[in-house]
């Protein structure tokens, strides 16, 4: 509990004690009033104060306004009528312990997703003279070296260059499993190292480092409100002056109306049934309820390493139909490996080496497994004119010779004709000064999850699930098989796949949405175009994660379907929230109107629902299994 909500608690404490104290003394008249006043200034003057200050900035209508209003006719029917005021002191009691109630549970709520996303390290370990100095991480340039002890947070993104540990990674993914790293292995920020020393050279500047970029988008989130909140917002705009209205005709036409047939006005009476009507329709719940449902949402979405950018994209993602995935490194691991190699006159070593040397400038995974396959260092003085053709291939002069890797798309394109392949895989076709000298068969592995999340996906409803890449046909269409998805388009171009994506959301119903998943460069104007975008943080890149509406950190594919299982929760607790309150609400003042509730009644139709509305919010900070 905060300072400011202990300081809370006392007042409530003092308050009722007061008003307990007084109810067993026998005093009369304005001695009465003006002890009750003692109670009643401990446990409202804040509120008083709010109401002062918005009816002098002229935002008058809001809940300060409702309780300062009521409470204060309460206290004045006191002096002229019953001398009760117990009432007014209970109104702004009660409506303080629903206040620190929720204050308390949103602080919690805020605390939980702090701890889960405590991933800002407040320093960086650089080397001088045989000693340890520590440095802001906003010091450190692109390829410094620096150490990570055990114990401490990795500061920057970077390759390790010296040692062995393990990482804990749960503030990024949601798993408690820990990763073992050593020499060449990436690392993120924000990873706790576990065991040994670690030398990090940095590849990245601190606010471009992972834990920079996760901490802006949560701290960003809020400002991106769902039309639900949206509706919540405006709905308090026209709610608030127009019960003010309701609650003033009540206490002025019904007296009116008595007098005009010759009966008691009986104002006291009517202006009590107004006060109570104020106090009645406070819209506590609906206002404070439904932004804390998806900030909770947001939270325990995020402690399952799945970082959503705004509570707008939490509600598309909830009337998701349809997903559509980009196949390397979303679907697969994109790690790439030579399966088989096909040669007609050269050899094997001599075809790798010729297709590493004209791939040795292309930082494509394809590219990256012909140069694990060469295994040698690469003599780039040995290559030039290197022409890289988008969705076809490389040209580049080897050794003086002109060399093409490649698809059949670039051999077509040179007029080389070319051997088709039994294997099913990734075909690179290898031309030497015009004539075919052979391919290299290159296959991607699935990850281990990938054919559990479609599956998931179609249990919870999915209607279409849908592949694009730009592999060919027979590697496409077995991955789809072997996963379970319904429709596969191969052999896309970058463009390609964002015409794709635009077909489907052309044929889908109005009130279905598509979602898209990547990890590439080449993904970010699909995950632009997408109802929702989600990428793979881990390994994705800076673009695709920056295009995306949804950040996967552990580029797990099981997490696509627990993102939706949370958003969905999420919204099925807005709607219950918003029609419970609404309900409560409209009954209340009906009953209030018509003299069959009082103001105790009111009191729960406020405090109580409010309360009960913000425990069923906090719910959406958990998440089960799936």
């Amino acid at each position: 509990m905060t300072k400011k909500q202990k300081k809370m608690l006392i007042r409530i404490v003092i308050s009722a004690v007061l008003m307990m104290v007084l109810g067993l003394l026998p005093i009369e008249g304005l001695l009465r009033f003006f002890l009750y006043l003692i109670p009643y200034l401990i446990i409202g003057y804040d509120i008083l104060i709010k109401a002062g200050k918005g009816i002098f900035r002229r935002q008058i209508f809001d809940e300060n306004f409702l309780m300062a209003i009521a409470t204060i006719g309460a206290m004045i029917i006191g002096i002229v009528d019953s001398g009760d005021y117990v009432e007014a002191i209970a109104v702004m009691l009660f409506y303080q312990v629903g206040e620190l109630f929720q204050n308390y549970a949103v602080g919690k709520s805020r605390k939980n997703i702090s701890a889960l996303m405590d991933i800002r390290p407040d320093y960086a370990n650089i080397e001088k003279d045989g000693n340890l100095e520590q440095v802001d991480p906003d010091e450190v340039e692109i390829g410094s070296v620096i150490i990570v002890q055990p114990g401490e947070k990795i500061p920057i993104d970077g390759i390790v260059i010296e040692g062995r540990s393990s990482l804990n990674a749960s503030a990024l993914t949601g798993e408690s499993l820990p990763r073992d790293v050593k020499e060449n292995d990436e690392v993120v920020s924000g990873c706790i190292n576990m065991t040994g020393v670690l030398k990090i050279q940095t590849t990245k500047a601190f606010g471009e480092s992972t834990a920079s970029k996760i901490l802006d988008l949560v701290e960003n989130a809020s400002s991106r409100k769902s039309r639900s909140e949206n509706f919540i917002s405006r709905f308090a705009k026209i709610y608030t002056p127009t019960v003010c209205a309701c609650a003033l005709a009540l206490a002025i036409f019904p007296p009116l109306m008595n007098l005009i047939l010759s009966n008691s006005a009986g104002w006291s009476v009517w202006i009590y049934r107004a006060l109570t009507f104020l106090v009645a329709s406070c819209p506590c719940a609906l206002v404070i309820s439904v932004p804390l449902s998806f900030f909770a949402g947001i939270g325990g979405a995020s402690k399952e390493g799945v970082l959503v950018k705004g509570s707008n994209y939490l509600e598309v993602l909830s009337q998701t139909k349809c997903v559509v995935f980009d196949k390397t490194g979303t679907l697969t691991q994109g790690v790439f490996e030579v399966a088989a190699i096909h040669h007609n006159e050269l050899t094997e070593d001599k075809l790798i080496e010729y297709a590493a040397l004209a791939e040795s400038a292309s930082s494509h995974p394809i590219a990256q497994s012909l140069l694990r396959a060469y295994g040698k260092e690469i003599d780039r003085s040995r290559v030039r004119d290197v022409q890289e053709i988008s969705g076809h291939g490389v040209i580049a002069q080897v050794d003086g010779r002109l060399v093409a890797v490649g698809n059949d798309k670039l051999m077509k394109r040179l007029g080389v004709a070319y051997s088709n392949c039994h294997r099913v895989g990734t075909i690179i076709h290898v031309a030497i000064d015009n004539e075919y000298a052979g391919h290299v068969v290159i296959s991607d592995m699935l990850k281990p999850t990938s054919a559990k999340a479609i599956r998931t996906l179609k249990r919870a409803g999915i209607q279409h699930t849908v592949m694009l890449t730009g592999d060919a046909k027979a590697v496409a269409e077995q991955v789809a098989g072997s996963l379970g998805i319904d429709t596969v388009y191969s052999e896309l171009l970058p463009g390609d796949k964002v015409s794709k994506v635009e077909e489907l959301l052309e044929t889908k119903s109005a009130k279905s949405k598509l979602a898209f998943v990547g990890d590439g460069i080449n993904d970010a104007p699909v995950l632009s175009r997408a109802d929702i975008g989600i990428a793979m943080g881990a390994m994705g890149s800076d673009a695709a994660i920056e295009a995306a509406d949804i950040v996967l950190m552990d580029d797990d594919p099981m997490k696509i379907p627990k993102a939706i299982k949370i958003s969905r929760k999420c919204l099925r607790i807005v709607r219950q929230n918003i029609v419970f309150a609404i309900a409560i609400k409209v009954l209340s003042l009906i009953f209030v109107a018509v003299g069959l509730a009082n103001m105790w009644i009111a009191i729960f139709a406020d405090v109580g629902v409010m309360i009960i509305a913000v425990l069923n919010a906090i719910r959406a900070l958990f998440v089960k299994k799936l």
